[in-house]
């Protein structure tokens, strides 16, 4: 099956991989509108994990056999770890887009967010920035 998203066209029977990411283009509104999968440990931002544990867990199980597969296919295992890194950067996005879409329909309903939450909400935004830019 074949889409197309902002001119991009995407093969839905080939994993997706980094490239692939970058080329879609896909709105963080898109993002939000998509169910997230498991829940989320609510900890002060800065000590939050970025996946569940079992999420976490499972990444860590696939990257290890990934690497595992290395030493016979070589070239398949550099897919594989892009298509992994793929996949968990698109479920970073819609996390966050998850979190933003919630306080959005917060503010659109009228209701008032809490400066604390809208604190967590920003610290948590810096944290992962920080993680990104760190060396």
């Amino acid at each position: 099956m074949v889409e197309t998203t902002q001119d991009q066209t995407l093969d839905r029977d080939r994993p997706a991989g980094t490239a692939d990411l970058a080329a879609a283009g896909n709105s963080t509104e898109s993002l939000a509108r998509q169910e997230s999968a498991g829940g989320e440990v609510r900890q002060d931002a800065g000590e939050a994990p970025l996946f569940p544990e079992n999420e976490a867990g499972e990444l860590r199980r696939h990257w290890d056999s990934i690497q595992a597969s290395f030493v016979d296919e070589p070239r398949r295992a550099v897919e594989q770890a892009d298509e992994l890194v793929a996949n968990a950067m698109k479920r970073l996005a819609e996390t966050f887009a998850n979190e933003r879409a919630s306080l959005e329909s917060q503010w659109d309903r009228g209701d008032s967010v809490s400066t604390e939450d809208l604190r967590l909400a920003l610290q948590r935004y810096r944290t992962f920035f920080g993680r990104l830019l760190a060396v």
